[in-house]
């Protein structure tokens, strides 16, 4: 029986701007479609919840510079190299920690979500410490968003034909014409459609539950549901880079493990604080 697959072979370039030769790529689109479409729910939380258009241009600005530098500095350091290495045919490979103007390069593409996540959180506890925000709040309110961002972030993966499934027989697969002739799962789609949902999910519950369950259950619910899935899907993707051939776990899954306890703990610690109520004692002053 011959299957249907899907032959996927989109341009990642969208245009050229005509004088200066300067490509617009559809992954760099689909990341300003994340922080647009952020920016507008989040306008919309805060808005319900009182607090100011002030506040949150600036949290805006700390959330761009914390996703881009994390996520930037998480590539370098998680995946490497850290150090130059000399392939068999003579040809080197710069390491960043070798070249650190290197690790400056975002136009040449390396991103890594794990990095993201944890400038993410650093950007917030910074943000809270200078407008003496409830860290609890913002992060029971930043992961209504988080997970919709993620979705636009996986789409450009998959215009980018990077990030490719496993070879496999499924009736759904894709052939990545740029990659190899092979089917493939489509694992950045497994993971925008979940990011979809989950998204669904967390919105629905800071709409209808906020004030029903304690501070920090919704931070450690989508930590543990979004790095559960992205542990689990990185059994149906190939490696990302060659020393994480013949582990038992890839990079990403050691990575997903910390913030899966950390929302596990997160959700525990919720059931001992008062349902909608971030004391004072949760806000984080300068130190």
């Amino acid at each position: 029986m011959v299957l249907n697959y899907i032959n996927w072979n989109p341009a990642p370039e969208i245009f050229t701007i005509p004088g200066i030769d300067w490509p617009v790529r559809w992954y760099g689109l689909m990341w300003a479609l994340a922080f647009i479409v952020s920016h507008f729910f989040m306008n919309r939380i805060f808005k319900a919840e009182k607090r100011s258009d002030k506040a949150l241009d600036s949290l805006t600005l700390y959330i761009i510079l914390g996703t881009v530098i994390g996520a930037r500095l998480g590539h370098c350091l998680f995946y490497g190299p850290w150090f130059d290495e000399t392939l068999q045919n003579g040809m080197v490979i710069e390491g960043y920690l070798s070249h650190p103007l290197n690790m400056l390069k975002v136009y040449e593409g390396g991103l890594a979500s794990h990095g993201g996540a944890i400038g993410i959180i650093i950007a917030m506890v910074l943000f809270c410490r200078k407008h003496k925000e409830s860290w609890l709040w913002l992060f029971d309110r930043l992961v209504v968003v988080v997970p919709i961002a993620s979705m636009c972030i996986r789409l450009g993966n998959l215009i980018n034909s990077e990030i490719i499934g496993k070879v496999t027989d499924v009736p759904w697969a894709f052939i990545f014409v740029q990659e190899d002739n092979l089917p493939r799962h489509p694992a950045q789609l497994y993971e925008a459609i979940f990011c979809f949902f989950l998204f669904i999910l967390m919105y629905w519950l800071w709409k209808n539950k906020r004030n029903n369950v304690g501070p920090g259950f919704m931070f450690g619910l989508m930590c543990v549901l979004f790095f559960t899935e992205r542990f689990l899907v990185e059994f149906l993707k190939e490696n990302q880079v060659e020393f994480e051939n013949g582990h038992i776990l890839n990079q990403g899954q050691w990575l997903s493990i910390p913030f899966v306890l950390i929302g596990a703990f997160m959700i525990w610690r919720s059931f001992k604080l008062t349902p909608g109520v971030y004391k004072k004692e949760e806000t984080v002053t300068p130190g």
